[in-house]
């Protein structure tokens, strides 16, 4: 079709610079999802030095970190991280319908794209299994998807970066 985008296998991620936001909570299962990311970023051709990683307590802080990252004008897209398990009270709907609706209002509100590697599971083994080794690795999925995202702005923009401020 024409005008269509390639598929992130086939871009070259090496113009993009990119933020990896990733909660510290849960970090047995966002820490794989973390170095998945930052594979699938440098396989991609990102640049060492144009990947970086902003730790912060939780989901719920997730969005801020993004948002704060994204208004630098410093990074093309922001891949954000984070697990959430579902326990015995409502808590869990809380945070994870906040944490998805402020990646969601950051990226909007910004004009730079954002990746959602978010694990909303009901049990550990469903969290460890999307935090695993290879290709079904949650956080490369979001890692591909902010490379692809980039490059479709790009597309639009004909530049690789917006400067500070910019609203969409």
């Amino acid at each position: 079709m024409a005008g269509e985008q390639p598929s992130a296998a086939a871009i070259d991620a090496s113009p993009f610079r990119f933020a990896v936001v990733v909660s510290r909570f849960n970090a047995f299962v966002t820490e794989p999802l973390r170095d998945g990311a930052v594979a699938a970023l440098r396989e991609a051709g990102a640049l060492e030095s144009n990947v970086h990683v902003l730790a912060v307590p939780g989901a719920f802080e997730i969005a801020q970190a993004a948002r704060l990252a994204a208004e630098t004008g410093r990074f093309d897209a922001v891949v954000c991280l984070g697990c959430l398990i579902r326990g015995e009270t409502p808590h869990f709907d809380y945070i994870a319908s906040a944490t998805t609706h402020g990646i969601m209002k950051a990226a909007a509100e910004t004009g730079v794209p954002m990746a959602f590697g978010v694990l909303t599971t009901n049990t550990v083994e469903q969290a460890t299994a999307r935090a695993g080794e290879g290709p079904d690795n949650k956080g490369r999925e979001a890692a591909a998807a902010a490379v692809e995202m980039a490059a479709l702005y790009k597309s639009f923009s004909g530049t690789t970066s917006r400067p500070f401020g910019f609203r969409a």
